[in-house]
């Protein structure tokens, strides 16, 4: 018997929408609980998040050569737009919680790709800054993530561009707590 993901069948013999790997079934649920497979939204958002995780996973591939991850490019990115930030403050940027840049900037640190500098009014306090090598690595990271936006994005008229940013600005603003 397979395994079930919230009452469905992956796999099953009706249409199939794939969801991370899983292949979710159409099929009706018991109860008043239905769930709506041919809405547009809810079609819609299936692909928004299936081109999400194929950005995100090509983008991973493509960084491997630089042993750079896509939340270490995170990092690399804002310290090089606002040197100086403090890690609560790159933390609050990158939308995730302080441990997170906790594991992440040791690793950056290692490589010579950061430096943490205490802050000179507030002690306490660690300023973030790239390094040479940080600001190298940097750039060609952009390139390649450049040239995927490019790949990607390129699939669209600039005004459908424009569109597709404005949706998913307003999405990101519906969802802001």
């Amino acid at each position: 018997m397979s395994p079930a993901v919230n009452g469905l069948d992956p796999g099953g013999a009706n249409d199939q929408i794939s969801v991370e790997g899983w292949d979710l079934a159409c099929v009706e649920m018991n109860g008043d609980l239905e769930i709506p497979w041919d809405t547009p939204r809810f079609r819609n958002w299936i692909a928004v998040v299936r081109a999400c995780h194929s950005v995100e996973r090509a983008l991973q591939a493509a960084l491997q050569p630089l042993d750079l991850k896509p939340a270490q490019l995170d990092v690399l990115v804002n310290l090089y737009r606002h040197p100086g930030l403090s890690q609560h403050d790159l933390a609050r940027k990158l939308l995730v919680g302080r441990s997170n840049i906790t594991m992440t900037l040791p690793q950056l640190e290692q490589r010579k790709l950061v430096l943490r500098e205490a802050d000179e009014r507030d002690k306490r306090v660690l300023r973030l800054r790239l390094t040479e090598e940080g600001e190298t690595l940097l750039k060609r990271a952009i390139a390649i993530h450049t040239e995927l936006i490019e790949k990607v994005m390129s699939q669209s008229s600039p005004s459908e561009c424009d569109l597709i940013g404005e949706r998913m600005r307003k999405i990101a603003e519906a969802l802001r707590c």
